[in-house]
């Protein structure tokens, strides 16, 4: 398969941050995100709790933005994009955007200091996300 273009990481990223989302919803706590809280601390006023609209809307902006920044470093690597390879580098993307998350967004950006079941789960949604961007991608389908 030719190399992912950027219109695809695009697509794929929100196509995984949908799937991502429903996973979060499903299993879940029912707390706000941390781009709630991201919000809250940096833009409103209210609690994290009061910013859940605006923070979805930021988590699936970062999620697209992922999804495009993962098309465009795959030609980099030089590799041919099978499914397993891309499903693959996906959810080694989604461990990646976990650490990510969870230590510099969370803790240093944040101040949060999120309980082991949360980082748990934190780190499973962001794989559901890196095999569903990984798989997008090697399709090709935009």
């Amino acid at each position: 398969m030719a190399d992912p273009s950027i219109l695809n990481g695009l697509a794929g990223g929100l196509v995984a941050t949908v799937v991502m989302t429903v996973f979060m919803m499903a299993l879940g706590d029912d707390s706000p995100p941390p781009t709630a809280a991201l919000w809250s601390k940096y833009v409103g006023d209210g609690a994290p709790e009061d910013y859940m609209p605006q923070g979805m809307a930021l988590h699936m902006l970062y999620g697209i933005g992922a999804g495009a920044a993962l098309a465009i470093a795959i030609p980099f690597l030089g590799v041919s994009l099978s499914l397993p390879l891309a499903v693959g580098l996906g959810l080694g993307y989604g461990v990646v955007l976990t650490m990510v998350g969870a230590i510099l967004w969370m803790r240093l950006v944040l101040a949060m200091d999120p309980e082991p079941n949360v980082v748990g789960l934190f780190l499973l949604f962001h794989l559901v996300y890196g095999g569903v961007l990984g798989a997008w991608l090697s399709l090709g389908l935009v």
